[in-house]
């Protein structure tokens, strides 16, 4: 029987960088993956013949470009490229169109408010210092506060010096700024609808709350935390669609003699003497290794895949509780052609970015509250990009493909469970909302995938279909991801670990996950010297 060094539960893209970061330090190690295909929510797939759907997550923003050269994946062929400009509409037509030229960006402004224009230069650069305080943790394992270990000591230290350094002023904003909502935030620098609804857009992005929602304000932080090719806060394309990013760290994987099964679902974590042993598989088979890692969510892992006997009281309890509400669904259209929306000019600036179709800050609240009472909105958020606009590879020649984000989708109705027909009606609803901007657009249409909370969930493995795997509110941050305690990536019971997106720093596409518990792992294997020496701490 053959023993592994680790098992890695899931092959996500922080699943596959925790097994790539393993491999690469000389650990004999294997990625299970239940779907015949890998990369969890970060996926390529050929639904309709011709057409490659990015059909869970479709842009990439936080991609850590350390990682992205340490694993060298650039070798494993990786192709990030900018997302350019982006149309916003609003809810009597009127557009505004974001450039990635300065000069254009603040004549578009002007159009829509003189004062808008000369204030988004001091919003940005508020947002950037905000941001570059949260990115400077991004690769660092949160400290535990109750603890007396000289790690800690020195890593909070670290936090509490980076924080002085903000200044008095700033402090007491920062501190205000995670309390606020993401309206409210932006009413301290702009006064058009439309644009505050356009900058309003990432601070309600896969969360169960709302614009007007305290806490929210982070959200929209959350998103601007990347950079691609050297443009902090830029989002990013990947040639190939998001599967590209996952085969690419796939590729670093098995460079190192990584082995990748897939239909290897896992039913149980295998603990013997308080130890995680191995998994046993859904197909009855049993895996064995020294450590068990999981990339799966905090209430999937502890309540689905363990027995409750063989944790500690109270963490069953913790993983119940945790909050881990889904808000979003994804409609992935084939179209015969590019679509053309009312009052955009032809411009291929444009063209490679995206369509906001925001409507105003109250439009968006009104979605959440039909998300609130259990059923979505006729009226959705919807954010959309068109990648075959720039990437050949993944629609037939003069055809395109379309991927559309919508929030608020519930994961469960108030009229019962979703059906096939109730699954098919919001995307009609997404549909109608679009076509409302781009007259026309319905007969474009050769293919559509609608996926709700519902798919997300049985066929990636998204507990209520949250793409975060868990809420990015301030009681689930940092320390607290995804119990106090337990932020360090190591787990309750022996030998095992946690690296998926429950863990610190959260969602997203950054792979920071998988290489902060990797880099845990491989502290408590006493092999140090596998990743670069500026990632460790010494105890």
């Amino acid at each position: 029987m053959k023993e592994y060094d680790a098992i890695i539960i899931g092959a996500g893209h922080n699943g596959l960088t925790n097994g790539a970061y393993l491999a690469k330090a000389g650990l004999n190690v294997v990625v299970l993956e239940r779907n015949d295909y890998i990369g969890g929510a970060a996926v390529s797939r050929e639904l309709h013949k011709g057409w490659i759907y990015s059909n869970a997550s479709y842009v990439c923003s936080m991609l850590r470009q350390s990682l992205h050269r340490d694993l060298d994946l650039t070798r494993h062929g990786l192709i990030l490229v900018p997302y350019l400009g982006t149309v916003n509409f609003g809810d009597n037509g009127e557009t505004l169109v974001s450039y990635p030229g300065e000069s254009a960006e603040y004549l578009e402004l002007k159009r829509h408010s003189p004062h808008d224009a000369d204030s988004m230069h001091r919003f940005q650069a508020d947002l950037a210092r905000y941001a570059k305080f949260i990115r400077k943790t991004l690769l660092r394992t949160p400290p535990d506060p109750t603890s007396f270990r000289l790690r800690d000591i020195r890593e909070l230290l670290f936090l509490g010096k980076q924080f002085w350094a903000l200044g008095e002023k700033e402090m007491y904003e920062y501190v205000r700024f995670f309390t606020m909502s993401a309206a409210e935030f932006l009413e301290d620098y702009f006064e058009n609808d439309l644009v505050k609804a356009a900058m309003a857009s990432p601070g309600i992005i896969g969360t169960a709350l709302g614009v007007y929602s305290p806490g929210s304000a982070y959200i929209l932080l959350h998103h601007v935390m990347g950079d691609v090719d050297g443009n902090i806060g830029a989002w990013g394309l990947a040639r190939g669609g998001m599967g590209a990013i996952s085969k690419a760290i796939a590729g670093a994987l098995q460079q190192h003699d990584g082995e990748l099964r897939t239909n290897a679902g896992v039913q149980r974590v295998l603990v013997k003497n308080g130890r995680a042993v191995g998994v046993a598989l859904e197909s009855g088979e049993e895996v064995y290794a020294r450590i068990v890692v999981s990339n799966l969510d905090a209430k999937r892992t502890f309540t689905k895949i363990m027995d409750r006997n063989d944790l500690p009281p109270g963490i069953y309890e913790k993983a119940e509780k945790f909050k881990i509400r889904g808000s979003s669904g994804k409609v992935n259209i084939a179209l015969s052609g590019l679509p053309k929306f009312t009052g955009v000019p032809d411009n291929r600036y444009i063209d490679r970015g995206g369509q906001g179709f925001t409507g105003s800050l109250e439009t968006m609240e009104r979605a959440y509250d039909c998300w609130k009472r259990g059923r979505w909105s006729d009226d959705p958020f919807v954010e959309s990009v068109i990648p075959s606009a720039w990437d050949p590879t993944v629609a037939p020649p003069g055809k395109h493909w379309m991927s559309n984000f919508v929030q608020y989708c519930p994961p469960t109705l108030a009229d019962g469970p979703w059906t096939p027909d109730k699954r098919d009606r919001f995307g009609q609803a997404v549909i109608d909302k679009i076509e409302r901007y781009s007259p026309g657009f319905r007969d474009l249409i050769v293919h559509m995938e609608v996926r709700t909370p519902h798919e997300l969930e049985t066929e990636v493995g998204l507990t209520e279909g949250n793409i975060f795997q868990g809420e990015l509110t301030i009681d689930q941050l940092l320390f607290n991801r995804p119990f106090p305690g337990y932020a360090q990536y190591r787990m309750p019971v022996r030998n095992l670990y946690m690296c998926g997106s429950s863990t610190h720093p959260g969602g997203g596409v950054s792979a920071a996950c998988g290489a902060n518990a990797a880099r845990e792992i491989l502290m408590d294997l006493k092999r140090p010297n596998s990743v670069p020496e500026d990632d460790f701490y010494d105890e």
